[in-house]
This record gives structure tokens, sequence and C-alpha cells, in this order.
């Protein structure tokens, strides 16, 4: 059966003429996602009915835009400068991709993904806006309180569009590994200056599947080229809705775009100066993490890039590398261990130590070394016995009081050779104990002698 976008009420905006014409248009793409899947061979049924998308397309941006002339509506310009952008830059290059390779499959599939993602995104964030339904930018705010701006315009737009309910996790995510994550990133900055803004948005796959997948009605467990393009076009008016809430942000352009691989996602989380860094988590459909960079300081071209002119292969380069990787992965059966200590200089030295032979996850504090156990599960926890705020027996405890986490392991890493700490936490059920004064060979034998032990 052919993919289908089902209409729901959320989309209508209220206004019966506009909705109508959404309506259409939802109704045109389905047709579209018939001709793809059950009329392959014939390309010039596809090359009609991308013509009569497109046709409906124009009619609609030019009856919506006499609309909100009619109403005099504030947001009319920055609204007509969304379509005209949609108009002039993104269905031409789609179209030309399209002539360029003889209407292919993937080509179909991203011409599809990409419209489904903008008409989805723009009809639940700059239409609503004309009925006063979302704001088109709040009042200017002081510094202190863009956060938190931040934080409820996140979690108002990810239940706008999804009907999903976000819970703030974290307002300090320390860049800790998704399980099976995908990196987005997109880079802003204004025509004729040299300042750039750039936002880091990481997905567990989980939550693209039942968000975007959902939304296209594709009955799938793992990614496609189609979903990510979906996916893609979906986060940016996520963002441009985002940015508006901050007039500082005003005449900002996407610039470039890129997937990343966790490795790239690193080198970039760690060279840039964060201003904002949140971890949300929607309960069963996944979690998700939105990150704003500036100053833009590492070098154009890292990850797979996405012009307009390279998307198609940039996905599916993507898609097969990742894939390759997951491979890779399985095949060397890398155990992961979590290095859990306040000092920066023990995590690194820990990191070398254990690399290659091991997936080696770091965290600075207790409550990183919780979120990092949930995103993604490790097979071995080394964990520093002391440290501010939150010490290592405390952190074991919280482990052992949920379910999840009763049975993982945790070795402590101490300084300590007294029988009375050994002692205190020894209900706890450590695996064992490494001294930090211990030679580096002395420690690589003891966690290689923990894992030959579970295999036996």
């Amino acid at each position: 059966m052919a993919t289908q976008i089902e209409w729901h009420e959320e989309y209508n905006i209220g206004i019966s003429s506009i909705d109508k014409e959404h309506q259409q248009l939802f109704k045109i793409i389905n047709k579209l996602f018939v001709f793809k899947e059950e009329e392959k061979d014939n390309q010039w049924l596809c090359q009609e009915g991308i013509k009569f998308f497109r046709g409906h397309v124009l009619k609609h941006f030019s009856s919506e835009e006499a609309y909100m002339a009619s109403i005099r509506y504030d947001g009319l310009e920055q609204h007509a400068q969304i379509h005209k952008k949609f108009r002039e830059d993104t269905l031409p290059a789609l179209e030309e991709e399209l002539e360029r390779t003889g209407y292919s499959d993937k080509a179909v599939g991203h011409f599809l993904g990409v419209c489904t993602g903008w008409l989805v995104g723009h009809t639940l964030t700059e239409d609503l806006a004309i009925t006063g339904k979302r704001k088109i930018r709040w009042e200017k705010l002081l510094p202190e309180e863009e956060l938190e701006v931040m934080k409820k315009a996140v979690i108002q737009l990810v239940f706008d569009m999804f009907h999903l309910e976000s819970q703030l996790i974290s307002d300090t995510y320390g860049g800790e590994k998704f399980g099976n994550g995908v990196y987005y990133r997109l880079i802003y900055g204004k025509r004729h200056e040299k300042k750039k803004q750039e936002v880091l948005l990481i997905f567990e796959e989980n939550l693209l599947i039942n968000t975007i997948g959902k939304v296209l009605g594709v009955q799938t467990n793992k990614l496609d080229s189609m979903l990510i393009h979906a996916a893609r076009y979906t986060a940016r008016q996520l963002v441009g809705r985002i940015m508006e809430h901050f007039p500082a942000m005003e005449g900002y352009e996407l610039k470039a775009e890129n997937l990343l691989s966790y490795e790239q996602f690193e080198k970039v989380y760690e060279k840039e100066e964060l201003q904002a860094s949140l971890l949300f988590n929607t309960g069963g459909a996944g979690y998700f993490a939105f990150c704003m960079i500036a100053p833009h300081l590492l070098k154009e071209g890292i990850g797979t890039p996405l012009g307009s002119d390279t998307a198609l292969e940039g996905v599916e380069e993507y898609l097969e590398k990742r894939e390759a990787d997951e491979k890779k992965a399985k095949e060397e059966h890398k155990p992961k261990v979590l290095v859990v200590d306040d000092s920066k200089t023990i995590r690194y030295f820990m990191r070398d130590l254990l690399f290659p032979d091991y997936e080696v996850m770091l965290a600075e504090s207790g409550v990183a070394a919780i979120r990092t156990i949930t995103l993604n599960r490790p097979d071995l926890v080394l964990l520093d016995y002391e440290m501010p705020v939150c010490d290592g027996s405390q952190i074991l405890a919280m482990l052992r009081s949920e379910e999840a986490f009763a049975d993982l392991p945790v070795v402590f890493l101490t300084g300590r050779r007294d029988p009375e700490s050994v002692k205190k936490v020894i209900h706890l059920k450590p695996a064992g104990y490494l001294l930090k004064d211990m030679t580096p060979e002395a420690i690589k034998k003891e966690v290689n002698n923990f894992f030959l032990k579970k295999k036996a």
C-alpha cells in the first residue's frame, strides 16, 4: 500500500478557504505517493502530478497572501518571504534534480519528503500565526530570560507539530551519545555579514520514526532517505519558528546544513561555544536535544553536505555510511565503557587507555552519568568514588533504585583503600574497585578481565 499523509484536525487554522487549499495540497501529495509506489514505470504521470502540485502551491500562496493583506496581518512580509524562498529556491532545485535524474525513484522520494516536511511544518507554524493561534514574535526579552523562552518555545512547537508532550531533562546537555541518534547541523548567517549562528538538533532515531514516519504513514523501524528529507525540512521549520522569538536573530538565513556522525558532532561540540544546550524527553517516543552555538569557529564542510544540488546524494551517502558503521560495530562487538570522573585529566586518560578496544563514553558528573546511561546504556561503568555534589555511592544508590539499572555493572575508581569505604557501599553490589594509583597496564588488565569473566 502506498504511503499516505493523514489530515488531522490540528492542521485546520480556522479559515475555511485556506483550510480547503491545505487539504487539497495533502490530497495531491497522497496521489503522488500512489504514482511513485504503484506507477513506477509511468514517468509521465509523475511529471504531470508534480506540475499539478506546483500549480496549486503557487495558487495557494497567492490567495493566502491576499487574505493576509485583507486583514492587515502584521507578519505578511515575513510570511511572503517564506513563500518566495520555497517558490524560487526550493521547488526549482527539486525540479532540476527530477529532470537531471529522469524522475528516478530516489529523486521523486526526495521531492515528496521535502514537500511533505515543508507543508506540514509550514501549516502548523507560520499558517497558524495568521489567526493568532501562534505568536509571530514575542516581546523583546532580557538576555537572562532568553533560555527560558527557548525552552518554552521548543516544548510548545513540538506539541503543536507532533502532539508530543516534551519534558526538559536538562538545560546543560553535555553532548552524551544517543543510543541511535541523528545529528543535524544548521548554520545561519546574514547576507552581507560574516557573523554566523549555528544550531544542532539531535534526535533519537525512534523519535523520527514515531513522528515524521507517523505523519508519512511509513511502516518501518529504520530510517530511509524519504524520512530523512522530510525530517530535515520539518526541523528547519522548527528552528525558524524558535528563532522568531529572538529579535537579535532577525535577518538570519540558512547558509549550510550537514548530517553528522557522532564523532563529528563531538568535534563541533567540544570546540565551539554553547549558548544553549537543552535535552528533552517525549516519553515513549524518544529523546531529542536542541543546541545553539556562537560564534561559529569550526571550518566549513564537516559532515555530509546537504546543499540544494547535493541533498539527494548526500542523504544516501549518509545512510550508507551509517549502515556500514553499524554493521562494523556489530562485527567488532566493542563493549561500551562509561567513565565518570569530575577530573578531565582522568577522563581523557581513561579514554586513551581503553580505546580502541572499547567504545568509551565520558561523563563529568553524576547527572551527566545518569543521562548517558539512560540514552546509551553501557556494558560497564567506571565510577569515581569521590565527586562534588553527588558522590559515587549516591550515584550507584540511584542506579540500584531503578529496576532497569539494578544489574548494571559498576566498578569504583578510587584513591581510598580504607575498609570503611568498602563496607559503606557493599550492599549496593559494585562489580569491583580500581585504585587510581595503579599502573595503566594494571587498570587495562582489570577491565579486560571483567569482560573475559562475563563471556565465560
